[in-house]
C-alpha cells in the first residue's frame, strides 16, 4: 500500500523555514542575506502554495514539465530551474526567473535562440562524480567566457559530493567564482550551493543561495 504524506501547512513551512535560517546563522551566515530556494520536486501544488503563503516565494524545480504543470496552480511563485535542462526544452526557459543549471556552451546557444538574454548560473561538477551534470572545474572559466555574450551569467552553482566532507568542493566553487569575476571583469554575486543535509558547510564557504526541499516539506510523496 502506498502512503501519501499530507502537504505541510503554511504554518509548518514557516516554522521549518525559521529553523533553516537558524542553521544558516549558526554556520556563520546572515540569515537575511542567504537566499532560500524551496525545492518542490515531487511535491504537490498544495505544498508549493503553502510555501508561498509562508513567505517563501522562490521555488526550484528539477524538471521543466513538472514546473510547467504547477506554475498556473501556484500564484505568486517565482520559479528557478535547478535540474538539467535539455536543449530541446530550451524554448521553455523563459518561464523561469533563473536557470541554475547551465552546463554547456551548446545549451547557452540554445537559450540565446529564444531571443532573450536569459539569467543563468553555470553549474560546475566540483564533486567530480560522473553521474552528475555540470562542467568540469578545469573548464569552468573557459565556458564562462564563451557563454558571456549568449546569456546573463549571474554566478555559479554546484551540488555537494555524496558521502564525503563537502567543504573542499564548496571552497573550490567559491575560488572558481572569484577567478571568473577577475577574468571576466564583472561581478558574479550568486553562489548557489548547499541543500538540506549540507547547507552549513556551504554557508561556511560563502554560499549566497541554498536549495532546500526535505527540510521544508518532509520526504517527497
Amino acid at each position: 500500500m502506498t502512503v501519501v504524506q499530507a502537504s505541510p501547512s503554511a504554518a509548518e513551512v514557516r516554522e521549518r523555514l525559521a529553523a533553516i535560517r537558524a542553521r544558516i546563522a549558526r554556520a556563520g551566515g546572515d540569515p537575511d542575506a542567504v537566499v532560500v530556494v524551496a525545492v518542490t520536486k515531487g511535491q504537490p501544488a498544495a505544498a508549493c502554495r503553502a510555501a508561498v503563503e509562508a513567505g517563501l516565494t522562490l521555488l526550484g524545480e528539477n524538471r521543466v514539465q513538472e514546473a510547467l504543470a504547477k506554475m498556473d496552480q501556484v500564484p505568486g511563485a517565482v520559479w528557478h530551474l535547478i535540474g538539467h535542462l535539455q536543449t530541446n526544452k530550451a524554448r521553455h526557459a523563459g518561464r523561469f526567473a533563473l536557470i541554475q543549471s547551465l552546463d554547456s556552451v551548446r545549451l547557452a546557444r540554445a537559450l540565446a535562440r529564444t531571443g532573450r538574454r536569459l539569467p543563468v548560473l553555470l553549474e560546475v561538477n566540483v564533486s567530480r562524480e560522473p553521474q552528475k551534470h555540470g562542467v568540469a572545474p578545469e573548464e569552468a572559466l573557459s565556458v564562462a567566457e564563451q557563454v558571456l555574450d549568449l546569456v546573463d551569467l549571474r554566478g555559479l552553482m554546484a551540488i555537494g559530493p555524496a558521502g564525503t566532507d563537502p567543504r573542499p568542493a564548496f571552497a573550490e566553487l567559491r575560488r572558481l567564482r572569484d577567478a571568473a569575476q577577475q577574468r571576466l571583469g564583472r561581478a558574479l554575486p550568486v553562489l548557489s550551493m548547499g541543500m538540506s543535509d549540507d547547507l552549513e558547510a556551504a554557508v561556511a564557504e560563502g554560499s549566497t543561495m541554498v536549495r532546500v526541499g526535505r527540510a521544508l516539506f518532509g520526504p517527497r510523496t
